[in-house]
């Protein structure tokens, strides 16, 4: 109840400020107009379920609009953007509606045919900004789109990156068709953007010296992969299927410093052809 009670008195207060507001002109207005604003915002912060309904609401604004001629987008565009402009007053860190806000900023200046340089974009970044803030990379791919669309380069390769980093890069084939990256897809940097995209990764190097251990502190192998069987016959190395991995010479058995031994044929070995002909298990 006293929590309800002090809510109360902060909207009574908001207001008488907005009725003041209205009767002064100016500064003066604007201060008083902008104080009635916080204390709208303080009575209606934390309320999740308004927050969630307002995001909902200007969401489904939002896709209405899309469907809409010019004129009638224009409008239901505008209304979804107070609906998130709200929804972000009760809930600050509302992800959704700092997202939605700014992509419908950007559909209002595109069905307008604005310049990128008009203040809508600005306001479209201003949502984008507070997304990162939320949750970095949310929207670093809106933002890279502004900065191609005004043909800032650094800022939008940055921004590509971040988006990348974060894992919230959108397809290949929905970058190199979307048009507010025109201005910049035929520069290199970007072309080699799109490289990297598609490049394999590097393979993982393994040290095969590296030993294992278990959770007592016992050995319980190495990396190194064991060494497969070979079996020489006149000078000539097979593998366990009888192909031909390499050939010996004289030369090179002394240089070794002994002569290779006999050693009887694994049961596994069924090469008929190397029965009974002096195999050598090469180690």
């Amino acid at each position: 109840m006293a929590l309800f009670n002090g809510k109360k008195s902060v909207l009574k207060a908001a207001i008488k400020q907005t009725t003041a507001a209205r009767t002064n002109e100016g500064a003066k207005s604007d201060q008083l107009f902008i104080s009635a604003y916080k204390g709208y915002a303080e009575v209606v912060k934390d309320d999740l379920v308004m927050g969630e309904a307002l995001y909902n609401w200007g969401f489904a604004l939002l896709h209405q609009a899309k469907a809409k001629t010019e004129e009638e987008g224009v409008k239901l565009y505008l209304e979804a953007i107070s609906k998130f402009t709200f929804c972000l007053l009760v809930e600050p860190n509302h992800l959704g509606a700092a997202i939605d806000g700014g992509v419908a900023y950007m559909d209002l200046a595109c069905i307008m045919d604005i310049s990128p340089n008009d203040e809508l974009y600005d306001l479209a970044k201003e949502f984008f900004d507070n997304a990162e803030r939320i949750q970095r990379g949310s929207a670093a791919y809106n933002l890279a789109c502004i900065y191609g669309l005004r043909g800032q380069e650094a800022a939008c390769l940055e921004a590509l990156e971040t988006s990348k980093e974060h894992g919230s890069l959108p397809s290949e084939e929905d970058i190199v068709n979307d048009v507010d990256l025109n201005n910049i897809k035929n520069t290199q940097w970007f072309s080699e953007f799109l490289v990297e995209l598609t490049a394999e990764p590097e393979p993982e190097v393994v040290d095969d010296s590296i030993v294992t251990y278990d959770v007592e502190g016992n050995v319980v192998g190495k990396n190194k992969k064991k060494k497969q069987p070979e079996y020489e016959v006149d000078g000539v190395v097979y593998d366990v299927e009888g192909s031909i991995l390499r050939t010996i010479d004289d030369d090179q058995v002394e240089e070794e410093g002994k002569e290779p031994e006999a050693e009887s044929v694994p049961e596994d070995i069924n090469k008929p052809s190397f029965m009974g002909m002096g195999l050598k298990f090469k180690k």
